[in-house]
């Protein structure tokens, strides 16, 4: 059905009815708007209780129960969950919000287009009418005038004392007044004939035509709206896929909860190495107390009567191992200072229970590992980027990769050192660990025997993977020179305190800091005696001539070795 036919003479309502078509288009699209708001805000709370709930912490301080790792499992799937509504929003605003938008404004101009064209066709065919109505109440009035005109004359002319004159005047303008009513007619026809025919055309043609155009643009804008409401409805659909993952990533998290993994946990954790306490011996404060067989009382013997009869009673030994016990029942009394105050974090972590510092150490000792193989791997490239540069001199200059590969050796002598640092404090722990209650050697001065040459041998290796094979405790190498007699300690095969001997000598051919500890300061062109060789870690040590020793990169000396220096 058309607007044009049915409608012909609704020209006002349907002005009323296309405002209205805009206006609740645009009603929809504010609702639109409030919702994708709601989506937005939404998505931000949901990303701030995120946020709140999950604080930035450091690595150590990273949470490796499984409840706590579900948890944050759970936040990580709700933020991504946030992500989503964010999209939501997103596609509501831009293909319904904004396209709504914008076709209500071409509704507005098109619609007001079609009025303007309807309003002039209307003001047109009301110009028509009105001058056919000027001709046709001209065409009256003058009709009434020759009327008028003709009685005049019949009356003049009956009357028989009118003259000649008066007769003829009134006959003349009788003729006129004929001729002027003659005159109107045609031009009242002609103007109803044109009337007529503009006010088909306007009915027929002008006004069907417009509101077709009307009725189109209602159409359009009613599919637009099924279309809209559509995409509504797929904004949220396009999401569901997604969203039922992050619901099964929580679904996931939720099973991955073990409780017998974070009691296992637990005791990694805060497991001290500690042995339990034995039991305490019974303390008999009465032998020195002597009663007769009669009356109980206390015996008059003198104390040194008593001395001579009777050994006195058992005093507790202070090295008893009891006693050294007593001070670890801290579970039921008095806790040690480590555990009341915590102590300051040490290099060495010796702050820390025997457990709690082996992981630490051997933690250190991996993250040190992976950056020397790193270096190594940096040299490697450099050495051959060098090589390529000697074979082929126009890519570039062989020496300006000198500097560079200097400085990576540099960093892998000091991260072997920092290596063997770390290995010689976890042997310390091991050792102390696997000999709880064995023998400990050189008590008197405080010394435990290492495992061989275990600092660089042991280390200093380029395969990490190698560690102490028979651990013992064995003190850091001091830092050079501070006021040590003998800076290196040795295996039981070498108990004795005489000095290595010298088995050749060297050159330093660049300069070294030896920041490190147990490694010896050297200066350019310095020439020092070698008293050990290296065992393929990278490090030989060596002695001034003053007495000092300590290990020096293998790289960075020019060695000469004595003759029948294994007989020496």
């Amino acid at each position: 059905m058309s607007w044009g036919t049915e409608l012909w003479d609704q020209f006002d309502n349907l002005d009323k009815h296309t405002q209205w078509g805009i206006d609740f288009l645009e009603r929809y699209a504010k609702f639109v708007k409030e919702r994708l708001d709601i989506e937005q805000n939404y998505a931000k709370q949901l990303r701030n209780l995120v946020k709140k709930y999950c604080p930035k912490r450091s690595k150590d301080e990273e949470p490796r129960f499984t409840s706590c790792l579900s948890f944050y499992s759970v936040l990580n799937e709700l933020n991504d969950y946030a992500g989503q509504r964010e999209v939501v929003a997103e596609e509501m605003a831009h293909k319904v919000y904004g396209e709504l938008m914008r076709y209500s404004q071409d509704l507005k101009a098109e619609r007001k287009h079609h009025l303007q064209e309807g309003r002039k066709a209307q003001q047109y065919l009301d110009h028509c009418w009105k001058q056919m109505d000027n001709s046709k109440k001209k065409f009256e009035r003058e009709c009434r005038e020759a009327e008028k005109s003709q009685i005049t004359y019949d009356r003049l002319d009956n009357d028989i004392n009118a003259t000649k004159s008066e007769v003829e005047k009134a006959k003349a303008q009788f003729y006129l007044r004929t001729h002027m009513a003659d005159e109107s007619k045609n031009e009242y026809a002609a103007q109803l004939q044109n009337f007529n025919a503009e006010q088909w055309k306007h009915f027929n043609n002008a006004i069907p035509h417009i509101f077709k155009n009307l009725q189109d643009m209602d159409e359009r804008r009613t599919v637009k709206l099924g279309e809209t409401y559509r995409s509504f409805a797929e904004a949220e659909r396009r999401v569901i896929p997604i969203i039922t993952k992050c619901l099964d990533g929580m679904v996931s998290a939720a099973k991955a909860v073990d409780n017998k993994r974070d009691s296992s946990i637990v005791i990694e954790s805060f497991k001290s190495g500690f042995e339990p306490p034995g039991d305490f011996p019974f303390e008999d404060f009465s032998q020195n107390l002597s009663r007769t067989g009669s009356d109980g009382t206390i015996s008059n013997t003198p104390k040194g009567d008593r001395d001579r009869d009777g050994a006195p009673g058992p005093r507790q030994d202070p090295k008893h191992p009891m006693s050294r016990t007593k001070n670890k029942l801290w579970l039921f009394g008095k806790k040690p200072k480590w555990s009341v105050k915590m102590a300051p974090s040490l290099e060495d972590f010796s702050h820390l229970p025997p457990e709690q510092r082996r992981k630490r150490l051997q933690q250190r000792i991996d993250e040190l590992s992976k950056e020397l193989q790193k270096e190594m791997d940096q040299r490697d490239a450099l050495n051959k980027m060098k090589d390529v540069y000697e074979k082929n001199p126009q890519m570039g200059d062989p020496s300006s990769l000198q500097p560079k590969i200097s400085e990576t050796i540099c960093n892998m002598e000091k991260l072997r050192s920092e290596i063997h640092k770390n290995e010689t404090w976890l042997a310390e722990v091991e050792g102390k660990q696997s000999s709880r209650g064995d023998r400990r050697h050189s008590a008197d001065n405080h010394h435990h025997t290492p495992q061989g040459r275990e600092s660089p041998e042991g280390s200093y290796t380029d395969d990490t993977s190698q560690e102490h094979h028979t651990p013992h405790k064995r003190s850091s190498p001091p830092q050079p020179g501070q006021p040590n007699p003998d800076p290196h300690e040795f295996d039981d095969e070498f108990d004795d305190d005489d000095p290595l001997p010298v088995i050749g000598h060297c050159k330093a051919l660049y300069s070294f800091d030896g920041q490190n500890e147990g490694t010896l300061v050297m200066a350019e062109d310095e020439v020092l005696y070698i008293i050990e060789e290296d065992k393929g870690d990278g490090w030989t040590r060596a002695r001034k001539q003053s007495g000092e020793e300590g290990y020096v990169p293998t790289s960075y000396v020019e060695i000469t070795m004595e003759k029948n220096s294994k007989g020496s």
